[in-house]
């Protein structure tokens, strides 16, 4: 108590000195700064000023941002100096030479879908394995029927949640056994965490067609947190099991693709033009619609479905993925 009230008296002894300065005679004035002159008040009042609260260089920044913002009309373009010495490519552009808008991906990364694939082909149920796998997927279909019905749009959403975690989590789990073991992973860690992209920009596609609602929301949050925990132990006690989970579940995507593509067809749901993300990421034309989406996205996951079960089937043979080449770049 005494020691601030100690430092409050300081303060305003020291104010008073400092902010009566331009009280200071002519003389006084006139002195150079080493002899205790004014130039010695203003160089305290300049070192004073300096040190001004982040919240006041905070606001001038802003300023600068806006004015240059002003200057520089509608671009977007956002160049952070920074002493890492990182360079931002922000010229990138397209085949035809039009400014590229996108971060999330870049041109290199977009590809023309394989829309011939074989979409009927179906892995027979042999083993007891695939029979629990198979009626698993299939368990997880009567509650997706009854919630979204014919809601297409907003159950491919859904889907896209789930489907985007089984290639990140092997993808992961990978990763850490070749870390582990200071072993090789045969291509597998990146064609794996490469389907969890494709079907993450899936779900990026779906969100411009379909808004979800707020209790959707609220439900990819309960089934992405089930399902990974689900999935991440299953494939720690069975990489084949879970492998061919996968291939059924995709499966069971092609199917859902095809129903939504007959209402589009049959006009039951509007063929909208198609979001300008899928238009770049699948090289798609122009004048694309839903329709192109749909047919292009329903090939992706036939992809998918090929890579999940030929990897489980390499664990059936009794080998490890590392023995066998991955299929990266396979969609």
């Amino acid at each position: 108590m005494m020691s601030s009230r100690a430092g409050s008296v300081l303060l305003r002894r020291a104010g008073s000195r400092l902010f009566t300065a331009a009280a200071v005679s002519p003389a006084a004035a006139s002195r150079p700064l080493l002899a205790g002159g004014n130039n010695v008040v203003q160089a305290v009042m300049v070192r004073l000023m300096s040190t001004s609260s982040p919240a006041a260089v905070s606001e001038a920044t802003k300023d600068e941002a806006a004015k240059a913002s002003k200057e520089g009309g509608d671009k977007k373009a956002v160049v952070i100096n920074s002493y890492w010495g990182i360079e931002q490519n922000n010229k990138l552009v397209r085949d035809d030479g039009t400014e590229w808008k996108w971060t999330c991906f870049r041109p290199w990364e977009t590809y023309t879908a394989d829309t011939s694939i074989d979409l009927t082909r179906h892995h027979e149920l042999k083993t007891l394995m695939d029979k629990i796998a198979y009626w698993t997927v299939k368990s997880l279909r009567f509650p997706t029927d009854i919630f979204f019905q014919r809601r297409y749009g907003c159950r491919a959403m859904m889907l896209e949640t789930v489907a985007a975690v089984p290639g990140m989590v092997g993808g992961m789990l990978l990763h850490l056994r070749s870390l582990r073991r200071f072993e090789q992973s045969g291509g597998w860690i990146r064609a794996l965490l490469e389907e969890a992209e494709n079907e993450r920009m899936h779900l990026m596609t779906f969100m411009e067609v379909a808004k979800p609602r707020w209790y959707e929301r609220a439900l990819v949050i309960t089934v992405q947190g089930v399902f990974f925990n689900a999935y991440f132990l299953g494939y720690l006690l069975s990489p084949k099991f879970a492998h061919r989970v996968v291939g059924y579940l995709e499966e069971e995507a092609i199917h859902s693709y095809t129903e939504y593509l007959k209402d589009v067809e049959a006009g039951k749901i509007e063929n909208v033009p198609a979001p300008a993300i899928a238009i770049d990421y699948w090289r798609l034309p122009a004048n694309a619609t839903l329709k192109d989406v749909v047919t292009v996205v329903r090939a992706d996951e036939a992809h998918h479905r090929d890579v999940n079960h030929f990897a489980s089937d390499i664990h059936c043979q009794g080998m490890q993925l590392k023995q066998s080449p991955a299929p990266i770049g396979y969609h």
